[in-house]
């Protein structure tokens, strides 16, 4: 159930029946995207916040663990446990510019692909490039118009279960914690909750010139 709330009433001001549990929300108004359990996506517009305006598929084959919404409001990153990101727009005129691609993978040993989770995506508030997250403890900067990888930090000392840039997007804060994609004999007290700050280099983020 999505519900809409005014803290200054004790009770809902809207309420949503969702076809399913929600595992992700994002809203940039007056886009509000919604993923479900059974790969379902619920798009809102804000301007009519009880009903849908689609109701959708994800276009990964897994369960979903994040969506995040594009800063120009034209649609959104959705992100699996398959490690693969979809890049979905809402613009029926756009639609066909919609793919996914994969990522957070290693492929050191010949033969074999290590899949991780992407946990979390955040998109850059001035240049609408984006960030994935994962259990492997990596981050990566991806530019979605130019389909390419911008920059990559792994290994960072545990899995990344959160993410988000400042308004300025000079920063960059990233959640270090267990994601429970081990079930609860990975939950070791190696792993700390920690919040780092990652300063943003322009180059980094900065879509590269076409």
């Amino acid at each position: 159930m999505l519900k809409y709330w005014d803290t200054r009433q004790p009770t809902p001001i809207g309420t949503v029946n969702l076809p399913e549990r929600a595992y992700a929300m994002d809203c940039n108004n007056p886009l509000l995207v919604v993923a479900t359990a059974e790969r379902k996506v619920l798009v809102f517009d804000m301007a009519n916040p009880t009903t849908p305006f689609e109701t959708v598929d994800s276009p990964l084959r897994w369960q979903t663990r994040t969506v995040a919404c594009f800063t120009k409001k034209d649609g959104y990153a959705i992100g699996s446990i398959e490690g693969r990101v979809g890049i979905q727009y809402v613009d029926p005129k756009m639609k066909e510019k919609s793919f996914s691609f994969k990522c957070h993978r290693n492929n050191d040993i010949p033969m074999k692909s290590t899949v991780s989770s992407v946990n979390t995506i955040s998109v850059h508030p001035v240049y609408g490039t984006f960030s994935t997250a994962s259990n492997d403890g990596s981050f990566i900067f991806w530019d979605k118009d130019a389909k390419q990888r911008l920059k990559a930090h792994a290994n960072l000392g545990g899995p990344i279960v959160s993410t988000a840039f400042s308004g300025d997007g000079k920063l960059f804060a990233y959640a270090l914690g267990y994601d429970w994609s081990q079930g609860y004999k990975g939950n070791v007290a190696t792993i700390k909750n920690t919040i780092m700050l990652h300063a943003v280099a322009d180059d980094d983020v900065k879509p590269k010139p076409k």
